[in-house]
């Protein structure tokens, strides 16, 4: 963490606690992301609006993160660094829409999946709001605060494991979700995303993974993201075939086969940030080992 090295008063010392600075930032970036989540099902029948709300939340949860960055953590807030962080975003808009899109292919080509048909261009207009919010209110809530604050404490193979699980778990609290689904979105997205972070040093690669991954599963596809409810896409995807194949109700997050492909590129980024020399050792261990600086 880029800190102030100035000596800091005991309030801030208190604040500045790894536990206490989780349940600050956190808790009003959850309520960002609820807050988002509410507007969004309230404005269903307006894609522009929706759109417009989940807009203004990310800009509120944005100014939250790097106020606190600021102010209680004294660091600049590199983690949301525009240059290269722009084109980090492009990077995971494209790995986010591209593994996706291999996983239906693998299913295609194994006779689970095939195409019907097209849709109106039009119903792909909805799903923007959607992808835009979790990218970015999941990324600043998980990777952000969940296991960056975690990684600083006990070190990066703890934080993942924790951010993980927690990331995996919470959905289950969506209306079709199933405890496979849950294991599964730990192990993938769970790695991968918590990879972006360990390999970059920013945000901007997994909130593009994140963004076009929803984006491609929803608007495209037609798929059901994370247990969710269902929305027609641009494609009229039909996948059949037993649940661990197809994911069942879940949704292909919850598929072997996109499991697979994202856990095996999660596991390639996290070896790219290990041999960059971007693992974080636990706080016991940090007199010897800095936390790494990004330039």
């Amino acid at each position: 963490m880029n800190a102030d090295t100035s000596p800091a008063p005991l309030w801030l010392r208190i604040l500045q606690f790894p536990l206490i600075r989780l349940v600050l930032l956190g808790v009003p970036l959850f309520l960002c992301l609820g807050m988002s989540n509410n507007f969004l099902d309230q404005n269903k029948a307006s894609p522009i609006m929706a759109t417009i709300a989940a807009a203004g939340m990310i800009a509120l949860a944005m100014w939250v993160y790097v106020g606190f960055a600021r102010h209680i953590e004294r660091r600049q807030p590199s983690d949301l660094a525009l240059d290269p962080g722009l084109r980090e975003l492009g990077l995971g808009l494209l790995l986010g829409s591209g593994l996706y899109t291999a996983g239906v292919l693998v299913l295609m080509v194994l006779g689970y999946a095939r195409i019907d048909g097209m849709n109106s261009v039009s119903l792909m207009a909805p799903a923007i709001a959607m992808a835009l919010s979790s990218g970015f209110l999941e990324e600043l809530l998980f990777r952000g605060a969940l296991f960056r604050i975690v990684e600083e404490w006990l070190g990066s193979w703890a934080s993942v494991v924790i951010s993980s699980v927690v990331f995996g778990f919470v959905h289950l609290a969506n209306p079709s979700a199933t405890m496979t689904g849950a294991i599964f979105i730990s192990i993938e997205a769970g790695l991968l995303l918590a990879a972006t972070y360990m390999l970059t040093r920013r945000l901007w690669l997994g909130i593009g993974f994140h963004i076009s991954w929803n984006y491609t599963q929803s608007a495209v596809f037609g798929g059901i993201v994370s247990g969710g409810v269902f929305e027609p896409g641009l494609l009229k995807t039909v996948i059949t075939g037993p649940e661990l194949i197809t994911g069942g109700s879940f949704g292909l997050e919850a598929s072997l086969i996109p499991c697979l492909l994202a856990t095996s590129t999660g596991v390639w980024l996290a070896v790219r940030a290990v041999r960059a020399g971007h693992v974080v050792l636990p706080f016991w261990s940090q007199k010897s080992a800095p936390l790494p600086q990004i330039a």
